[in-house]
């Protein structure tokens, strides 16, 4: 009996430090919980107060954890981190800033470098190899407040993206430098070493950059609707990428940001998937990462003697001021607001993993000594606390800005109605709808059911409620709001239509099929009866569309605007529309148009300020719509433009592009858009859209034109001589 009580007590032992994983883990959920909710109340970060909570657990503090109990999620927290920074990077904000992040790189690497270098060896008295690598420590620094700048929504924010751009420049130039200083020291400095720097960084480069986003929109199109297997291989690449950087010689952050870089326009970030990979990182890696660098911190370290506490107050000092005239010059390179300023210098102040990773690399190597160590921690420290504080106080201010200078949202709020009848395509059809949506609307999605009112209508719809929680599961996972819809009427198109007028609706997503029509079906022939009497109906903006894989794999989105598209009321409206579909998709954007068409969509952009990449092609007749052909590839996201009959931009071959959509571009995912326009009043009884359509007759003179066409070409190109 005593011996079974002993057993018990053996099995309850928990001395400190704690070693069993389970009371570690629990205990470390127990401060990411409470530890922001406490400090919160002191208006101090949530990050400082995980570092404090660190420096309380760990080695130097209480001691209830042991040394590397976490370090293995601490780790994975800092690839996390860049890797979110890669993957939020908006890129045509980027590639249009390229420059200027390389000119703060430039700046946020050499003069801390050049100030440094002058410190560590007047000031301090180091030899060059040592006053190398501590100047090479105060040029790196560590995106520890970015998960701020993204809770307050300013990640697009040109500051942020030049910030971040800088970041990997110059971290990159600095574990370039560790590299060449370990290569010294250990006497393998040749020229042996440098082809093979340059030569596993060339290889590592196009992995990543140029194998691993076809290997993704590979995976994205086979393996469709597998939520976990999705997650789980974005998460497999991140850590790969970073076991390839430390294979190449460089640190793995580089790996985990380029990683973010290559599945960036793979992953929209309205899409369920990168939900669930913000979600994952700030529930739990982050926080993880934030503790295991308080854990490093040592206060005792400044009661060791004056020099450990001038060493800690000029490595401190320097860090902070030099990476504040980084970004001052920054500032008056671009005429960036002092707001802005302050944005750059919180964001690259925090000095963490790559600082910590020097340091302990020149103090095993026997470059410097304890008190470079304790003053590099204590360093640490500080300047998280002075990026986190200067971030978000500066970070709200930019918001502020921000949002004030946003127009005003209009009266009518937008409002998306996505009938439903085939649950496969609920999901692709919702992701639409919700890449398309302003996020600034507070309006939700709804998801409509029609159930035709037959003697069956009651098992239909409970049926058809059993179907829509689908629809509300999916929405959870992207945070969007929806609100189901189920309407009971005499047929599909008119359930649809009486929908749309109750709910205020401004745009109708439609799903596309060429099955025969059935009472049984919300859509039968989509070009048929149901479709023509919806847009009889319905004059807002309507999306017919046909989905095969993930928008996240579209290249290329190629819009194809008819002649006079620019004079419909709903114009604007659905370019805004396809330029956010564009950005969300992470593909080019190249519109086939007329040269008038192009003027006035050139100004849009301009005016609105998006930033997309965005190519223009002549097209000037829309019977030449296959010779657009040679421009579509299989990884292209067709969007034609056509019009409703007896409207400003109807042409009567319009009536055929569907047929032409269905025969020629089966592998494409394709969206046919009928813009919002006037609709038709009819004064007299009994009068119907058929009696005052033309069509027949503009068939005849569009034939009767081409006819005219074919026989100048023949006087105008006589035949050659045989």
């Amino acid at each position: 009996m005593m011996n079974a009580l002993n057993g018990s007590v053996l099995l309850l032992d928990v001395s400190l430090p704690l070693k069993d994983p389970i009371p570690i883990f629990s205990l470390v959920l127990f401060i990411i919980l409470l530890a922001p909710i406490i400090l919160r109340k002191f208006r101090i970060p949530s990050i400082i107060g995980l570092i404090l909570a660190g420096m309380a657990i760990g080695e130097h503090g209480f001691e209830i954890i042991s040394k590397g109990s976490i370090d293995l999620f601490g780790k994975a927290g800092l690839l996390y981190i860049m890797f979110l920074a890669g993957l939020e990077l908006d890129m045509t904000e980027f590639r249009k800033n390229k420059h200027r992040s390389l000119v703060f790189g430039a700046f946020t690497f050499f003069i801390p470098l050049i100030l440094g270098y002058f410190v560590c060896t007047y000031l301090l008295h180091f030899n060059f190899m040592a006053t190398l690598l501590i100047s090479s420590m105060f040029a790196t620094h560590t995106l520890v407040a970015y998960p701020l700048a993204s809770r307050l929504g300013i990640t697009k924010n040109e500051a942020v993206t030049v910030a971040v751009g800088g970041t990997i420049i110059t971290d990159t130039a600095v574990l370039l430098i560790l590299a060449v200083i370990t290569g010294a020291t250990t006497g393998h400095l040749d020229t042996t070493f440098w082809v093979r720097l340059g030569v596993s960084l060339t290889v590592f480069a196009v992995i990543i950059l140029w194998l691993m986003p076809m290997l993704g929109r590979w995976f994205f199109k086979k393996i469709k609707d597998d939520k976990t297997s999705h997650f789980v291989f974005v998460m497999a690449l991140v850590f790969s990428a970073a076991f390839l950087a430390e294979l190449a010689g460089v640190e793995g952050i580089i790996g985990a940001f380029l990683a973010g870089l290559a599945l960036n326009q793979l992953i929209p970030h309205t899409s369920p998937l990168m939900n669930r990979i913000e979600f994952t990182g700030n529930a739990l890696f982050i926080p993880f990462f934030l503790i295991s660098v308080g854990m490093l911190v040592d206060l005792r370290v400044l009661l060791k003697g004056p020099e450990a506490l001038i060493i800690a107050g000029s490595l401190t000092a320097m860090a902070l001021f030099s990476k504040w005239l980084a970004a001052f010059f920054t500032q008056l390179s671009f005429k960036y607001t002092p707001t802005q300023r302050n944005v750059i210098f919180g964001l690259s102040s925090a000095h963490a993993a790559a600082t910590i990773a020097v340091i302990l690399i020149g103090y095993n190597m026997g470059l410097v000594d304890e008190h470079v160590l304790n003053g590099t921690v204590v360093l640490i420290l500080i300047t998280c606390m002075v990026g986190s504080f200067v971030t978000e106080n500066a970070g709200r201010k930019l918001a502020i800005e921000e949002t004030s200078r946003k127009p005003e949202l209009p009266d009518v709020a937008e409002r998306i109605l996505v009938p439903i009848s085939n649950p496969n395509r609920l999901e692709w059809l919702l992701d639409f709808a919700v890449m398309i949506k302003d996020v600034h609307t507070e309006t939700p999605i709804y998801p409509l059911a029609v159930v035709q009112d037959d003697d069956e209508a009651k098992e239909k719809v409970h049926l058809t409620n059993k179907m829509m929680e689908a629809a509300v599961i999916h929405a959870a996972a992207t945070e969007s709001k929806v609100q189901v819809v189920t309407r009971v009427d005499l047929n599909v198109s008119d359930g649809i239509a009486r929908a749309a007028k109750e709910l205020q609706i401004t745009d109708v997503v439609l799903g596309w099929t060429d099955k025969t029509s059935t009472t049984d079906r919300l859509f039968g022939s989509i070009f048929g009866t149901t479709l023509d009497n919806v847009l009889q109906s319905v004059w807002e903006t309507v999306y017919v569309c046909d989905f095969h894989y993930p928008l996240s794999t579209t290249k290329k989105m190629v819009l194809i605007l008819p002649k006079n598209t620019q004079y419909e009321i709903g114009f604007f409206h659905y370019l805004q529309k396809m330029v956010m579909l564009a950005k969300q998709a992470g593909a080019r954007l190249l519109v086939c148009c007329n040269e008038k068409t192009e003027e006035v969509v050139s100004a849009f952009i301009e005016q609105s300020k998006v930033s997309v990449e965005l190519t223009f092609k002549s097209f000037e007749n829309v019977e030449d719509f296959l010779v657009l052909s040679r421009e579509i590839t299989r990884n292209d996201l067709l969007v034609v433009v056509t019009a409703r009959r007896s409207t400003l931009s109807y042409n009567a071959y319009l009536e055929s592009i569907p047929a032409k959509l269905s025969r020629h571009f089966r592998e494409n995912n394709v969206i046919l858009l009928y813009p919002e326009q006037t609709a038709i009043d009819f004064i007299e009884s009994g009068l119907q859209p058929e009696d005052l359509t033309l069509a027949p007759i503009q068939e005849q003179l569009a034939n009767l034109n081409k006819l005219g066409k074919a026989v100048k070409r023949i006087f105008k190109n006589p035949r050659n001589d045989q």
